[in-house]
């Protein structure tokens, strides 16, 4: 509000989210999961991965890595909080198959390794492999775009652009 008042200009810091996994990117209103496909966490799109392998999307800081290590949540630089969610109803899997290669604290690059887990064993404990990539604080973006649905590379394919005030 004072900076409209006073006249400054509102910054904006955009981040483009690389993909972090590969396989196929669909909407969140495909996941077979309310609280997903409904936004209840924010706004975002979801991975179909073919491989189970999780690399960072953005520079930032790793702000939570889940006990059960099927979640991590990272800062980018520009102030968007991104929730990476391996597969539904994962955490009945109390972290078997999963790998952290990070902890809460870190700072990575895009690209860098999170998480590897077994995709195999995923698809025959958890409801499903897909991965919803969830920006919890959507809400607060000057501008969210998600870029065109499809096959995706972790770490080289553009998914969502994200402008924060």
């Amino acid at each position: 509000m004072f900076k409209k008042l006073f006249g400054k200009k509102e910054t904006l810091i955009d981040v483009e989210l690389l993909s972090p996994l590969s396989g196929k990117s669909i909407d969140l209103d495909e996941v077979p999961d309310p609280v997903f496909s409904q936004k209840m966490l924010g706004d975002g799109i979801a991975i179909d991965p073919s491989e189970g392998v999780v690399v960072a999307p953005v520079e930032g800081e790793v702000i939570q890595v889940f006990p059960t290590k099927h979640a991590i949540g990272l800062r980018a630089d520009n102030g968007a909080e991104i929730l990476i969610h391996i597969g539904l109803e994962t955490v009945s899997m109390e972290g078997e198959g999963f790998t952290s290669h990070i902890k809460a604290g870190d700072r990575v690059k895009q690209g860098d390794k999170l998480v590897t887990f077994n995709i195999e064993l995923v698809r025959e404990k958890a409801k499903s492999t897909i991965t919803p990539i969830i920006i919890t604080n959507s809400d607060h973006a000057a501008s969210l775009e998600k870029l065109p649905l499809g096959n995706v590379e972790r770490g080289q394919t553009p998914i969502i652009k994200i402008s924060m005030i």
